[in-house]
């Protein structure tokens, strides 16, 4: 069975801090387990692994820079990416919802998208490729950062700190936060049958390659 809390113990800070960015704005970070792994490596601080103040100090810095650089890349290159064949992330229809999306919604997305795997990736990604004004966009992307990276980690830290043996409950609780995690895009693929039939299709393609 993969262990987090082993990966987390053997990468110390520097590894928390990478992943974090990557996940927060790399488009190869999509996959990473950014909830997951801020919670345990709370629950480790709790156990004397890291010190809380500066492992929430680096995951928010990590959150803010990764967040940062997708911003640059959606501003700069992103609006590249949609002049090709459609795809499930690159498609045309896509852009124009961006720009009209995070106009009107953009502040309020740019926090909730921290706790929604994949999403978190790409909202920052689209809200340059959205022209989102910087200024605005950093503004809340300092307020998400701190609520997700210091929300998750103190959240581990705190149960470490005074529920007695819940290292023996600790995978169940990882599982269930990944679980709720994933759930709100779980059920927008459930409603939305265009995005669910883009897809299947994309992974089909990928088992082609494959």
């Amino acid at each position: 069975m993969f262990d987090l809390p082993s990966l987390i113990t053997a990468s110390g800070y520097a590894g928390v801090t990478a992943i974090v960015f990557a996940e927060s704005g790399l488009l190869i970070g999509f996959f990473l387990p950014g909830d997951s792994l801020l919670f345990t490596a709370g629950f480790l601080a709790s156990q004397g692994v890291f010190r809380i103040d500066a492992l929430v100090l680096l995951a928010f810095l990590g959150a803010v820079a990764g967040d940062s650089v997708g911003y640059s890349f959606g501003y700069r290159i992103g609006r590249r990416l949609f002049t090709k064949e459609d795809s499930l992330f690159f498609h045309k229809d896509h852009l124009a919802r961006a720009e009209q999306f995070y106009m009107k919604y953009g502040k309020k997305t740019i926090i909730l998208a921290r706790f929604l795997p994949v999403i978190r990736t790409f909202a920052p990604i689209l809200a340059g490729v959205g022209r989102m004004q910087y200024h605005v966009f950093l503004l809340y992307n300092l307020i998400g950062a701190g609520l997700w990276a210091g929300g998750l980690s103190l959240l581990g830290y705190f149960l470490g700190s005074t529920v007695s043996n819940i290292d023996q409950y600790l995978i169940p609780i990882i599982a269930g936060i990944i679980f709720l995690s994933f759930l709100p895009t779980i059920i927008h693929f459930a409603r939305h049958s265009d995005d669910r039939r883009e897809l299947i299709k994309t992974v089909k393609k990928l088992l082609r390659i494959a």
